[in-house]
């Protein structure tokens, strides 16, 4: 056994932007192969989404395209976020005008995005990556609002107002009432349809 092999904390701490770059690359090109992130200067890899988290991408999606159809929820496209771009995410979903990432790459500029959306999986990286990490990573790469659908607590989380460093208003609603997405998205959604899709 190699000593990468037995202390894989030590690649991550040694990990590099570039290396990061070459092997969410690879992964790409495999049918079966991870979703990665780099968050914080930690390789993260992303659950492979089911039915029932897809759908809430679809209820979403058509929500927004219904009340803004000059915009889109562009489904996993690499984005640059954190400190100084430093950090890759593939977020669940991004508010967007419809053509913002023609020709963007694998990782866009967060400029064009009004939302980023997560819903969260049900692994046991979900806490520290949907809760904690990615709000900071989104809030210093100034995305305006991050919208967390929480599948474990019934709940949708719109976090807003970034400052740099962190969000400085987070709205914590239950399954089944109505949400306020702030500007620049305002739109208002009524969550009730989500109760009938967590497992």
């Amino acid at each position: 056994m190699t000593a990468l092999a037995e202390r894989p904390h030590m690649l991550q701490q040694q990990m590099s932007l570039d290396l990061f770059e070459e092997l969410a690359r690879i992964a790409m090109h495999h049918d079966d192969g991870p979703r990665l992130e780099f968050i914080d200067g930690r390789l993260g890899v992303k659950a492979m989404a089911n039915g029932d988290h897809g759908r809430f991408i679809q209820w979403l999606t058509r929500l927004c395209l219904q009340a803004r159809p000059e915009l889109w929820v562009h489904p996993e496209q690499g984005l640059c976020v954190g400190a100084y771009c430093g950090g890759r995410a593939r977020p669940d979903g991004m508010l967007a005008p419809s053509d913002a990432f023609v020709g963007a790459g694998e990782w866009a500029d967060p400029d064009p995005v009004l939302m980023t959306v997560e819903v969260t999986s049900y692994d046991s990286d979900a806490d520290r990556r949907d809760r904690r990490d990615k709000p900071r990573a989104y809030a210093e790469a100034g995305i305006p609002v991050y919208l967390l659908i929480d599948r474990d607590s019934c709940e949708v989380k719109v976090f807003s107002q970034p400052d740099g460093v962190r969000y400085e208003q987070v709205q914590i609603i239950p399954f089944g009432k109505e949400v306020h997405l702030p500007d620049p998205v305002n739109l208002t959604l009524d969550t009730e349809p989500l109760k009938n899709w967590v497992s």
